[in-house]
């Protein structure tokens, strides 16, 4: 569009500049004028009071000059067969790289999976033996304090049989010398 634009002012100033400037102040209707240029046509349509009216044709591009581009393709030559041999070995030898290099990422996986499964397995055993000796130490203060209780009650309740006991033995030796008493009276 801007080369069609920049290609139309250029041949605007060839065209006669005086015939363009008479042809709008004279209103009269007279046929239709025609300037040619090299590449662009200017045919006048109408004139008016108000103003004026062109066409411009523009022929299309010659390229005269310019070497026709070859559109068919090129033609392909057939490999030989040392060319297809060579491409095959290179083919086979990219194969064994990757293969090389997927075993050697699984090999890598599987390391890193027994390492985690190692590591969780410590973990395991460990919490394990926290927890043994946590039940072990709970069960020994358990044992510990019921020991005490039962011999802090056993204790209570030897202090009251012995009490039982001093007492009964009073009783017994308090009716005993009223017994006493009373035989002696009575003999």
């Amino acid at each position: 569009c801007a080369a069609v634009s920049s290609a139309y002012k250029e041949k605007v100033k060839e065209l006669p500049l005086l015939s363009l400037f008479c042809s709008c102040f004279n209103p009269q209707i007279t046929e239709k004028n025609t300037y040619k240029a090299e590449d662009v046509e200017v045919i006048e349509l109408n004139k008016r009071a108000s103003g004026q009216a062109f066409e411009v044709i523009l022929k299309p591009p010659s390229f005269d000059g310019v070497p026709e581009l070859n559109t068919s393709m090129p033609t392909r030559r057939d490999p030989s067969l040392e060319e297809i041999q060579k491409k095959l070995e290179a083919a086979e030898e990219r194969r064994k790289i990757q293969e090389a290099e997927l075993l050697k990422h699984l090999a890598e996986k599987r390391e890193h999976e027994r390492g985690v499964i190692q590591k969780a397995f410590e973990e395991n055993n460990n919490f394990i033996k926290n927890a043994k000796e946590k039940l072990e130490q709970k069960m020994e203060a358990n044992k510990e304090n019921r020991d005490a209780l039962l011999a802090a009650m056993l204790e209570r309740l030897q202090e009251k049989v012995q009490e039982m006991y001093k007492d009964t033995l009073s009783r017994a030796s308090q009716q005993s010398q009223k017994y006493l008493k009373k035989t002696k009276i009575v003999s």
